[in-house]
């Protein structure tokens, strides 16, 4: 009688494979590593059996039998594994499966069966579990940043600030130098985000132990990893804060000092990852960290939302201008709404003082920019058609108050008069005095013109 293992015309038998198939379509309706492990005990414990009996014995089975065998057995392992291993969504159990994958394989490479495709297959997994560590960070980065409270930390004793200095890179000489009570410039966010960084660059180091990678090839790993963490899910995570309806100018200056803090932390991330894999930056193809980038564009974003909030609020108190055009003489003093217009701007800008003096600067001028363009505009809105001496004086009552505020310095680095410039359409309709006749009433028409000809004078 002919023995099928012998026959090289006969087939391996198929009842592992289609056993193995039928009880690992069951584990796609629930993320347990139960599953998993009896279906690889499955595998193992035949196999160890079809060796055991390949070396104990002669003419049951031989070796090209057995290969056959595994290959079929390892192409639908995989293939199944690739299915069911992508409903996983908690990492942790991806990192689980992977250990419990590694030993399969170890174990059978033990026994001479080639596993080099399970090895490559993981590095297909670690791709999932990289997904499903940024969808974790993504809850961990929101929770950060709507927990905020987006002010300086005070610190009162020197623990304190050593356990904060050990969380972040963080070297200020003047300020080791204050006395206690004293606070960091950055809010809570900057040292929490920094940990997690670095827990997330630890839990992508997890997954490459055992899988026989180079340290260069681990390095990359992690790199590649963390810019994704970097510039999509951080980034995401910051421009949701930063476009929010209800974030404040305070807390976008903040944002601003956060992430100028977090980008000059960039180098020590750097650092943080050589250390760990022994793989030096200057390397040759060693991908580099966009942090910079990602802090830089939230720096822009939050700049950018800053001018826009504060010429709303210009707005705002814009809304309670209510000038009498007819009026016969002025009030006497600047209009209340632009006293408390005035009176907002300065205490607003008294908070840019750790903003860098550009962003400071910009603000400033933007501001003062869109206030006299408003204020402009309701000079020359279509419905006042005429206006009297008195209501004039009036307005130049309030422009005198912008000038004062330009001429005071609300925010250091301008040079001469470069801040009272912006008010310099507004003054224009002073200059119509010495050219007006001895009507008591002007048409805005005539303002118009008038201004028109001092432009080109």
């Amino acid at each position: 009688m002919s023995n099928p293992a012998r026959d090289g015309d006969s087939k391996p038998p198929r009842a592992l494979p289609e056993l193995s198939m039928k009880e690992f379509s069951q584990l796609a309706d629930h993320e347990t590593l139960d599953g998993y492990r009896k279906y690889f005990n499955q595998i193992v414990g035949f196999f160890v059996v079809e060796d055991h009996i390949l070396h104990t014995t002669q003419g049951l089975v031989n070796r090209a039998y057995i290969d056959e065998l595994w290959e079929m057995a390892l192409s639908k392992t995989i293939a199944a594994l690739r299915t069911h291993s992508s409903y996983c969504s908690d990492p942790g159990l991806v990192l689980d499966l992977k250990n419990l994958i590694v030993l399969f394989a170890d174990t059978l490479q033990g026994y001479g069966f080639p596993v080099n495709q399970l090895f490559d297959m993981l590095l297909e997994v670690q791709e999932q579990y990289s997904e499903t560590l940024l969808k974790k960070w993504a809850g961990l980065f929101r929770n950060i940043l709507d927990s905020d409270n987006y002010s300086p930390i005070p610190v009162g004793n020197e623990d304190v600030y050593k356990k904060i200095v050990g969380q972040f890179p963080f070297q200020d000489a003047e300020l080791e130098k204050q006395p206690f009570p004293k606070k960091f410039p950055f809010s809570e966010f900057v040292p929490k985000v920094y940990s997690q960084i670095k827990e997330f660059i630890y839990a992508c180091l997890k997954f490459s132990e055992d899988l026989h990678l180079s340290s260069t090839e681990v390095d990359d790993m992690i790199r590649k990893s963390t810019n994704l963490l970097l510039t999509r899910t951080l980034s995401n995570c910051l421009q949701n804060v930063i476009k929010r309806k209800n974030v404040g100018l305070t807390e976008l200056v903040q944002i601003i000092i956060n992430t100028t803090h977090l980008e000059k932390s960039c180098k020590f991330l750097e650092e943080f990852i050589t250390n760990i894999t022994n793989v030096l930056p200057e390397t040759v193809h060693t991908t580099k960290l966009y942090g910079t980038t990602t802090f830089k564009d939230a720096r822009h974003a939050a700049e950018e939302e800053i001018y826009t909030n504060l010429n709303q609020k210009i707005d705002q108190f814009l809304q309670l201008a209510d000038y009498d055009w007819m009026a016969p003489e002025p009030g006497g003093r600047a209009s209340d709404y632009l006293v408390d217009l005035i009176g907002f701007l300065r205490s607003t800008f008294a908070v840019f003082t750790h903003l860098p003096g550009k962003v400071a600067q910009t603000a400033c001028m933007s501001a003062c920019k869109h206030l006299s363009t408003s204020l402009l505009q309701l000079l020359l809105e279509a419905e006042v058609r005429q206006l009297t001496l008195g209501a004039l004086h009036q307005f130049n009552l309030d422009v005198e108050e912008c000038e004062q505020f330009a001429r005071s310095g609300p925010v250091p680095g301008f040079q001469g008069d470069t801040l009272q410039l912006a008010f310099i359409d507004l003054r224009q309709w002073e200059l119509l005095e010495s050219i007006r006749k001895s009507e008591k009433i002007f048409t805005v028409v005539g303002v118009i013109k008038g201004m028109t000809k001092i432009n080109k004078i």
